[in-house]
Order: structure tokens, then sequence, then C-alpha cells
């Protein structure tokens, strides 16, 4: 999981969008931008959508699933993308939810 805002930049685009072009151009297995709705970061600043003057710069977070050593070898990446960024990484269980019984 990469945390970072709506402000967080690559040039002129979104540092969450370029980090989700480049794990699918990499061949991860899935991204996904998580957009929060309020919270604060190291330097206590709330940014919060229910606060009209502080909507811009929301926290989005990127998730990226894969194997640990596909993710290991993305890291510099997000490094490369998101220097400074909050990173967490993980060991997880996926499983997929059983087909439904009643489908056509």
């Amino acid at each position: 999981m990469v945390f970072l805002t709506e402000d967080d930049r690559v040039g002129d685009r979104c540092a969450a969008e370029a980090i989700v072009e480049r794990a699918r151009g990499a061949g991860l297995a899935g991204a996904t931008i998580w957009r929060g709705v309020e919270g604060f970061g190291e330097r206590g600043h709330v940014r919060a959508a229910r606060l009209p003057d502080l909507e811009r710069g929301l926290p989005l977070v990127v998730e990226v699933i894969d194997e640990d050593d596909a993710v290991a070898r993305f890291l510099p990446v997000v490094t490369e993308l998101a220097a400074g960024a909050l990173v967490t990484t993980e060991t997880v269980r996926v499983c997929r939810a059983p087909a439904a019984l009643n489908a056509p």
C-alpha cells in the first residue's frame, strides 16, 4: 500500500495513477486506488471532503497485489514515482469467492 494525496504528482500526472499504470505495465496481478474522505499525515494537517476549503488533496491509497517477490521488484518503481511516500507491505492469503449457485 502506498499512502499519497491527490496533490502528489509525477510531472503533470497524479502519482497514484502513474503507479497503477506502471504496475499494469509490469504485469502485476492488480492495483486499486482508494480515495479517502478524510485523513492526516505526519504534519497533522487534516484533509477532509466535509471541509469545503480543504477538498483538494484528499488522501489516496494505492493498493498493489501480487506475489511477495513481484511486489519487492516493484518497490523501486514506487520510490521513483513517489519518493518519500509511506509504503507498507504485508503478506495476505488470497481466495476467490465461490461462483453464485443460481447463476444463469
